[in-house]
C-alpha cells in the first residue's frame, strides 16, 4: 500500500493534491464534493485587496484622483459590488466550508499592500483558516519604480502578516524576477512556511473592431508545468519553506512529476474547471498506480528525487539545458 501522505507548512495532508483558489470554493456543494473526491485540502477563492478598500470606502478617493488624469480610469476598476464576495461575505463562506469538510481550508488574500490584509488575516484566522496564502499580484507599470524597492514592499508585507497571525502563511509568487532565488529565501526570513509557484498573470485581449480591451481567462495545460517545475527543483533543499507547484497540473503525471522536483503539494484547478472535480480521483489514483508499479513505497521517498540537489546533471536545469535543447532541435522542412 503506497503511502500518499505528505505535510505541507505543517499541515498533515493525506495526499500532495490540493485544489487551489477557483470558483469552487464559492459553494459549499463544490467544496464537499473536492473533499469526496480525495483533494488534500482547499484553497479558497481570493479576497482582493479592493475589496477591502470597498468596504473602506477608500477606493471612491483612488478613483477620483485618477479620473482627473483620464475620464476612462474608472472604468478599468469594477464597480462596488461586482466581486464575487465582499470582504464579510468571504469570511461567512469560510466559517461554513469549516462546517462542512474535514480537510484544512487556506484562505487566500491577493494584494500588494498591508492596508486591510493584517485586519482579514486575523479574521481569518480567528474563524477557522488552518492557513494563510498571500497571493502577490502587482504589475509594475511606473518607470521610476525600482525593481529593489518593489521587491522590498513585498517582503515588509509578508513579515507584517505573518507577525500578525499564529497560523502558516504562505507567498505565491510570479516568475518575473530577476534574482529568484533570493526572494524566495527573504520571503522565508520574513515568516514565509510555503512558497506557491507559480501565480499566472491573466493577459487582456485586445478588441480591434470596438477598440476595447478585454478580459481574457485562459485555462492552463500540462505543458505550463515546466516553468514552475524548474524553479522548484532549483529551490529544493535551498530554502527553509515548503514548496507548492500551481499552473499546469493535469493529469497524474503532472502531480507526480511536481513531488519529484521537490513539491511538498501540487495545486489543481483548470483541469477540474474542464473535466469535473472527479478527475482529482483519477489524477490520485493515476499517482498511487504509478508509484506502486515503481516500488515506491511513500510520497517522501520520490520527494526531490529528481531535484537540482540530487539528479546527476545538475546543470540540466541551468543554461545548458537552453543549450542542448536548441543544439538537438532538427528542422524538417
Amino acid at each position: 500500500m503506497v503511502d500518499l501522505s505528505t505535510t505541507y507548512m505543517g499541515l498533515k495532508l493525506k495526499n500532495p493534491l490540493v485544489a487551489s483558489a477557483a470558483p469552487f470554493s464559492e459553494k459549499i456543494a463544490s467544496v464537499k464534493k473536492l473533499e469526496e473526491a480525495g483533494v488534500a485540502a482547499i484553497v479558497m477563492y481570493s479576497l482582493f485587496e479592493e475589496q477591502i478598500i470597498h468596504e473602506s470606502l477608500e477606493l471612491d478617493h483612488y478613483l477620483s484622483y485618477g479620473a482627473e488624469a483620464s475620464p476612462e480610469f474608472g472604468s478599468f476598476y469594477p464597480q462596488s459590488g461586482t466581486y464575487t464576495l465582499k470582504p464579510e461575505a468571504y469570511i461567512e463562506t469560510l466559517k461554513k466550508i469549516k462546517e462542512a469538510v474535514k480537510i484544512p481550508v487556506i484562505a487566500s488574500l491577493n494584494g500588494v499592500s498591508t492596508g486591510g490584509w493584517i485586519k482579514y488575516a486575523r479574521k481569518m484566522q480567528d474563524n477557522g483558516a488552518d492557513a494563510l496564502e498571500l497571493n502577490l499580484y502587482y504589475l509594475p507599470t511606473d518607470p521610476s519604480l525600482t525593481s529593489t524597492k518593489l521587491e522590498e514592499s513585498y517582503v515588509t508585507l509578508v513579515q507584517d502578516i505573518c507577525k500578525s497571525v499564529k497560523i502558516p502563511v504562505s507567498v505565491k509568487l510570479s516568475p518575473f524576477f530577476t534574482a529568484l532565488p533570493n526572494l524566495a529565501k527573504r520571503m522565508a526570513d520574513a515568516g514565509a512556511k510555503g512558497l506557491v509557484l507559480f501565480n499566472r498573470f491573466y493577459q487582456p485581449d485586445l478588441d480591434l473592431e470596438n477598440l476595447e480591451v478585454l478580459p481574457n481567462l485562459v485555462l492552463s495545460n500540462s505543458n505550463e508545468l515546466r516553468l514552475p517545475l524548474r524553479w522548484i527543483a532549483i529551490l529544493y533543499g535551498r530554502i527553509q519553506a515548503d514548496l507548492a507547484l500551481t499552473t499546469g497540473v493535469h493529469t497524474p503525471d503532472d502531480l507526480l512529476k511536481s513531488v519529484a522536483a521537490g513539491a511538498s503539494v501540487a495545486m489543481v484547478a483548470s483541469e477540474l474547471l474542464k473535466n469535473g472535480i472527479g478527475r482529482a480521483t483519477e489524477i490520485l489514483a493515476g499517482a498511487e498506480k504509478w508509484m506502486d508499479e515503481h516500488e515506491y513505497a511513500s510520497v517522501q521517498q520520490l520527494k526531490g528525487s529528481l531535484s537540482q540537489k540530487h539528479v546527476k546533471e545538475p546543470a540540466a536545469f541551468e543554461r545548458a539545458n537552453y543549450m542542448k535543447a536548441l543544439n538537438n532541435f532538427k528542422y524538417l522542412p
